[in-house]
């Protein structure tokens, strides 16, 4: 099986790809496309694939965009990280679609769904219900995760965004800290969470760290053009923000 993945975010687009590893070894990854303007090329140029995986906003626009420059013959799994609620249209349609971060077995089921199809499709995309698609989005807001499902002792209990203090990685695994200093393990690595968290409130402040705005006041010293940062709860190792980082770090603070 041939894919084609069109995605611009990085994180996004390497789980991707590993979760299809995983579940289709002998699934091949022809391309990954950051953009409309570069999908259109490609398609344009190269043997039509088996399957793409399209997220909806891109780098240059929305992807739907693709469709009303070029007659696409594939079928499309659409991936995006917006609420269900602008993707009913989808759901009277052969167009199968993923909510990010997507897990490996609704990946698994819409695979499954795609065989069952038999691709080519069976139905052309309806033009009316891209329409009415684009304009849910373009109305609406990204949809942040908001919450986190953990374990607590023997229960399951949701942790607020709002009520975690940082994510923090330590040896193979990643922990959210509270505010009230309650430390839970999360079943993401932080590549994965950045593509899930509202960065106007949250900021990757190294390989291990992701910190919330909110969690701490501004408490920092420089020394050999790094940032020492100060968070609560106060975790065991050092926190610092490297010469590079640095600027991005200022700016997104407000400074």
């Amino acid at each position: 099986m041939r894919l084609l993945i069109i995605e611009d975010e990085a994180p996004a687009a390497r789980r991707l790809s590993g979760l299809i590893a995983a579940i289709e070894p002998d699934a091949v990854i022809a391309e990954v496309i950051d953009s409309v303007e570069s999908a259109v090329k490609w398609l344009r140029t190269h043997q039509t694939p088996d399957l793409i995986f399209m997220d909806i906003q891109l780098a240059d626009g929305l992807s739907f965009e693709i469709f009303s420059q070029i007659d696409v013959q594939a079928p499309v799994i659409f991936t995006t990280a917006y609420d269900e609620y602008a993707l009913r249209a989808f759901k009277v349609n052969s167009v199968d679609y993923l909510l990010k971060p997507i897990e490996k077995e609704e990946l698994k089921q819409s695979l499954q769904k795609f065989r069952k199809l038999n691709a080519p499709f069976a139905q052309p995309l309806d033009t009316n219900l891209l329409r009415s698609l684009v304009q849910s989005l373009q109305s609406g807001q990204p949809q942040f995760k908001n919450r986190f499902l953990v374990r607590f002792a023997d229960k399951l209990v949701f942790v607020p965004a709002e009520d975690i203090a940082f994510f923090m990685a330590e040896d193979k695994y990643v922990f959210i800290l509270t505010k009230e200093n309650n430390k839970y393990t999360v079943d993401h690595n932080l590549d994965e969470l950045e593509t899930m968290l509202d960065l106007v409130t949250f900021f990757r402040l190294n390989r291990q760290f992701i910190a919330q705005l909110q969690s701490h006041p501004y408490d920092s010293s420089y020394f050999n053009g790094k940032l020492k940062i100060n968070l609560y709860p106060e975790p065991a190792a050092e926190v610092l923000v490297s010469r590079e980082r640095a600027p991005a770090f200022k700016k997104w603070l407000g400074a």
